[in-house]
């Protein structure tokens, strides 16, 4: 009997070992293998924010858990200038800003956000990542680049009607790097501010217009306090947005992780490129229900307004090849990719 229980009382102890074991398997597995912070500087209401989180879920259900990626919007972990740093650095695993937001830092691919005529935020997006792709500029090597969007058109939206170019001399306009060089080669006095001033300004008779792509117009409620747009687009500008992610941490991905962050990257480039375009169709709509006017340029004047923009192009040529940098073939490719979509 003493011997039975004794090996009942082992078999008990080993079931109990293999039972803990097995919950401790579980636990471990319901865990991600790799969770990842994502610095945005979009607060979390905006459609690009709201995008982004969107394609960190996807990637969480492909991955089926493995991967969790949690987004700390507004600047909370890094601020726009920072974000790239940031990421390099390891203060945040993955991030999203503006190339235009480091000037100098990217001298390459600032050429992306040259008064070109970008037709759409799609059309954009889609060159955008393109090309850094092609190019994989050395400027992006401290980092593993996912995707790149960039915004429509930049156009011109004022308090009376612009349907020359002589009618912007002396005018002024809301625009902040590179848009202040477009508005200072039109004939107009850039002043620079920060979106949230730009309705009291305008307001106030501060500015007398803005430089903004047609989502503002609504979004940030511009539309009530300007009279009149100008489709500018013939010269639209845009603003490159870079998704990157820590090369350390990126190398660590195993290859299918790797491959399926990959996929929903490439997706994901026109997932944004449709929210930007959304936005602004919204902006035009909003400022139809006010009953502004759009004017459009005529033939003569677009030319005149290409014209008048063209030395910012040249001065991007020259200053790029000066670093030994492709940038007059980065004109070209964007030129003729500007011209396969229209």
């Amino acid at each position: 009997m003493k011997r039975i229980a004794m090996v009942l009382g082992a078999v008990l102890i080993i079931t109990l070992l293999l039972t803990v074991g097995c919950a401790k398997k579980q636990d471990t597995g319901s865990q991600p293998a790799f969770e990842f912070s994502y610095s945005i500087f979009f607060p979390p209401t905006h459609i690009q924010c709201i995008t982004a989180d969107e394609w960190a879920r996807e990637i969480e259900k492909r991955t089926e858990g493995r991967v969790k990626i949690t987004l700390y919007p507004s600047g909370t972990l890094s601020k726009a200038p920072q974000v790239y740093e940031g990421v390099v650095s390891g203060i945040s695993d993955i991030g999203m800003s503006c190339f235009a937001y480091t000037r100098g830092r990217f001298p390459l691919l600032e050429g992306l956000d040259l008064p070109m005529g970008y037709p759409d935020g799609m059309t954009a997006s889609r060159i955008a990542t393109n090309l850094a792709a092609k190019y994989a500029p050395e400027e992006l090597a401290d980092t593993k680049v996912l995707y790149i969007h960039a915004h429509g058109p930049g156009i011109l939206a004022s308090k009376k009607p612009v349907e020359t170019i002589d009618q912007i001399k002396g005018l002024k306009v809301r625009a902040t790097g590179l848009s202040a060089k477009i508005v200072t080669s039109l004939g107009g006095v850039p002043v620079a501010m920060a979106q949230p001033e730009t309705y009291e300004s305008l307001q106030k008779g501060v500015v007398d217009a803005t430089m903004c792509p047609a989502e503002t117009l609504k979004g940030w409620k511009q539309g009530e306090v300007i009279s009149s747009v100008t489709d500018s687009s013939c010269i639209g500008y845009t603003t490159a947005m870079f998704v990157v992610m820590n090369k350390g941490k990126w190398d660590a991905l195993p290859a299918d992780l790797q491959q399926i962050v990959t996929e929903v990257s490439a997706e994901w480039v026109d997932k944004h490129g449709q929210a930007w375009d959304q936005a602004d169709e919204e902006g035009w709509a909003f400022v139809e229900e006010l009953g502004h006017p759009v004017i459009e340029l005529s033939a003569d004047q677009q030319q005149l307004w290409k014209q008048a923009v063209r030395p910012i192009i040249d001065e991007f040529i020259a200053t790029a090849e000066e670093k030994n940098l492709p940038g007059r073939q980065l004109i070209n490719d964007i030129e003729t990719m500007i011209g396969e979509a229209k």
